[in-house]
């Protein structure tokens, strides 16, 4: 909400300065985001009158211009705007004059003509992007006069960011209500007495959707003068509160907008049928908007109808072929309620953002409409003239939610905000900001105005009245209570330890979005449920997340096309799987390493990544628990992963993560450049971990056997290790994987592991025998359930 000082002064003027009203505004919890000049820093610039314009000797696109300027004599100034013209009231900077930037106006020649001043445009003066011509001034302004002065630019802009409960505040009578209760001074809301009717035009409206829309207003207003043009004071505030000034009618509806937070819409009453109707839209009618976009309509929005058409969004955006034009003679104006979540999230799903819609969906106060119809229509007859009806109104009052009583007790006052305010001070607060309070034995029963629509239980009066009282008067304390001290267990993982693992290891911890879109859901992790938002940010953040690679993966696409080609990078937080029922959540680990494995140097000619890199990474990882050979690495396929190098991490019988390479099709459909290795984990399937033990060490020496077995191809190295440590004594101490061979000597389908097994005894040195005995023993196990031999 963004709104002038000096407007808002108008309404409720406190002895304070615009830096101690930013704060107080911020304090009470409508955050300040800026305050800026309502115009750039010029001086020099007086209201003149051109008066008489003629072709320049030597330019065809230059006027030679007489400008009275409330100077001693005439000035002769060249003007290139083509709409300057002889009569019009304009800004001159005079010689000596600065304009924005610090533009200084000297005596000037142009083709050989002397020039004695500037005539200036809006745009030169700060006071709009761009601009067309000059700026015309109405013919009230008075020659000589400080332009500054005349159009009272010595004023500031404040821009508020409100938070969506405070819908209240969107309008400027909220904001003033506000200060007026901060400071303890009164609000003065200007005259907005009813306009009585000089004829009985009424406009027949039906209402099919009351649940939606429970009070509709509405007035016909006739022979309204087409030529007339929104007077520069009301330009000026619109432009402040950045609206752009467009017609009359248009401009009144957005300055009441601005003034009490009520939306309004004004109608050609040639283009409407018969009667207006508010109801749901029939799947898939058109409607072509104001800004001419067509659109397809769904069932579930409401719409505003005439006899024949649908003509407008309710409470979005009208039609086009039914908004006033330049030539608009007769209106029918339009003011209603339309119920919060009968239009939140409605602009957003078809790609808008409105004014009103920002507004509706926040909530407008449903007893504002009579009176918003009749501010307008006093402004309208002011500046375009016209011939007003009755206002008709169709409402029902049961459909409009009404404040609920509360009980505030005092004593709750005390033990929430932990200091003690005097029940007058309380009431006071209370009344001041237009609630209906009954004194009670433990405190008040209050109502809350219509247009809060925020205050609905006894901890939001307390909150009010914290924010009112101040919470730099409230004192801080510091807290006392008793509290047992627990020990984090020794075996337990820890997340910390394990980020810090990586960073060391050279990755990167990132943050990104749990919201994806359906697309990137479908190519990462089709298999998955998912909860989708029902007023999503924007399409590509419909869905929750059901891994964290997606953001990895957009992540990675996001740092290559800015030339980062070595990329590693990690990231914990929740999925969100639907599973009918219910949301499981699960807190995951994930990774992500492309690229070249060590930074480029001299000294290495070390190629790219590969999973077994990145393996090695998780392992280590994995090793933090103390139990690292309780999980396993199994060839396994997943529909992200590379068929031939991807595998499943599994702890008994429960997968607890994948790892692997990016499928190429999923490389080639994001742009990625390179090879891409990723790994994911449940955290909550490795919190439990090893307790480390002592055990002594044996003071005899170990014995080292190698053997060389064939196997069949697809039987794994995990296998093979479980059957030797399940069928071998304890002096087998280690098994070590030292060779893989397949080829030349090893028949097809079958391959070659060197394996080195280390044995040791704790109270003797072992004999060959021994050794033999434990040899033989695992290789006729070996043989008896994978067909193993030895190699030749």
């Amino acid at each position: 909400m963004k709104f002038s000082e000096a407007w808002l002064r108008e309404w409720v003027n406190p002895p304070v300065s615009t830096e101690e009203l930013s704060d107080q505004l911020s304090m009470a919890g409508l955050e300040v985001d800026s305050v800026t000049p309502v115009a750039g820093e010029f001086s020099g610039v007086v209201v003149g009158k051109v008066v008489t314009r003629e072709q320049h000797p030597n330019a065809d696109k230059l006027s030679l211009c007489s400008v009275d300027a409330g100077q001693d004599e005439m000035l002769q100034i060249i003007c290139g705007a083509p709409n300057v013209a002889a009569g019009m009231k304009v800004p001159v900077a005079l010689i000596g004059a600065r304009l924005p930037g610090d533009f200084k106006i000297k005596k000037a020649k142009l083709r050989g003509v002397e020039s004695q001043g500037m005539i200036c445009s809006a745009s030169e003066l700060g006071l709009a992007d761009s601009s067309d011509g000059i700026m015309p001034l109405p013919e009230d302004a008075t020659i000589g006069s400080n332009f500054r002065e005349y159009l009272a630019l010595d004023d500031q802009a404040i821009d508020v960011d409100l938070t969506p409960d405070r819908g209240d505040c969107l309008g400027l009578i909220g904001i003033a209500r506000e200060v007026g209760v901060i400071n303890r001074c009164p609000v003065n809301i200007p005259s907005m007495e009813p306009v009585a009717a000089v004829n009985d035009d009424r406009f027949s409206v039906k209402v099919e959707a009351p649940e939606a829309c429970p009070r509709y207003t509405c007035r016909i207003i006739r022979n309204i003068d087409p030529k007339a043009e929104t007077p520069l004071w009301m330009q000026e505030r619109l432009r402040r509160g950045e609206l752009r000034p467009i017609s009359p009618v248009v401009d009144v509806t957005n300055y009441v907008m601005l003034e009490l937070g009520q939306p309004m819409h004004g109608f050609d009453l040639r283009q409407l049928d018969s009667e207006i109707c508010v109801r749901m839209a029939v799947a898939n009618e058109k409607l072509t908007l104001l800004d001419g976009q067509e659109i397809e309509l769904r069932s579930d929005t409401l719409v505003i109808t005439d006899a024949s058409k649908v003509v407008g969004m309710a409470g979005i955006m009208g039609g086009e072929h039914s908004g006033v034009a330049d030539d608009t003679t007769d209106i029918l104006l339009e003011c209603a309620f339309f119920a919060p979540m009968a239009i939140t999230g409605k602009s957003r799903s078809y790609g808008l953002h409105t004014d009103a819609s920002h507004r509706y969906e926040r909530g407008v106060d449903p007893q504002l409409q009579v009176k918003a119809i009749e501010r307008a229509t006093q402004l309208l007859l002011d500046i375009v003239g016209g011939e007003p009806g009755p206002v008709v109104e169709t409402e029902d009052e049961s459909r409009i939610e009404q404040r609920p009583e509360i009980l505030l007790r005092s004593a709750r006052v005390a033990k929430v905000l932990g200091v003690k305010i005097d029940d007058e001070t309380i009431a006071d607060i209370l009344t001041r900001l237009e609630m209906r309070i009954e004194p009670v034995e433990e405190g008040w029963r209050v109502v809350a105005p219509s247009c809060r629509f925020d205050i609905s239980i006894e901890e939001d009066l307390i909150e009010e009245i914290g924010r009112i009282y101040g919470y730099t008067n409230i004192p801080t304390k510091r807290t006392a209570a008793a509290t047992v001290m627990q020990g984090e267990p020794e075996v337990a993982f820890n997340l910390h330890r394990a980020k810090q693992m990586l960073v060391d290891r050279d990755y990167q911890e990132v943050i990104t979005y749990s919201f994806i879109s359906k697309e990137m859901h479908d190519l990462t992790d089709p298999q998955h449920g998912t909860v989708e938002l029902a007023n999503p940010i924007s399409a590509d953040m419909a869905i929750m997340r059901t891994s964290l690679w997606p953001g990895l993966l957009q992540t990675a696409v996001y740092n290559q096309s800015r030339q980062q080609s070595r990329i590693r990078m990690f990231e914990s937080g929740l999925r969100f799987i639907n599973q009918g029922a219910e949301i499981k959540q699960d807190i995951m680990l994930s990774g992500l390493v492309s690229g070249p494995s060590l930074p480029e140097q001299w000294d290495s000619n070390d190629g790219s990544v590969d999973f077994f890199d990145i393996k090695a990474d998780l392992e280590t990882v994995l090793a933090l628990g103390g139990n690292r050979d309780e999980f396993d690495f199994i060839a396994a396929e997943h529909p992200t992963l590379h068929p031939g190098q991807s595998a499943k991490i599994t702890r008994g019988e429960k997968i607890v993560g994948w790892i692997g390479m990016l499928h190429p099709e999923l490389e080639k459909s994001l742009g990625l450049s390179g090879k891409a290795y990723l790994f994911e984990i449940r955290l909550d399937q490795l919190l439990e971990g090893r307790l480390p033990g002592f055990k002594a060490l044996s003071k005899y020496p170990s014995i080292r056997r190698d053997i060389a077995i064939v196997v069949d191809g697809q039987v794994e190295f995990n296998e093979i290790r479980a059957l030797i440590r399940q069928t071998a004594p304890e002096i087998l101490q280690d098994i070590r994987l030292f060779d893989v061979y397949t080829g030349e000597k090893v028949d097809s389908g079958l391959k070659s592991l060197a394996l080195g097994l280390i044995l040791q005894e704790t109270s003797h040195t072992l004999t060959d025998q021994e050794v033999e005995d434990v040899v033989s023993r695992v290789l006729s196990a070996l043989s008896d359930k994978f067909g193993a031999k030895l190699r030749d």
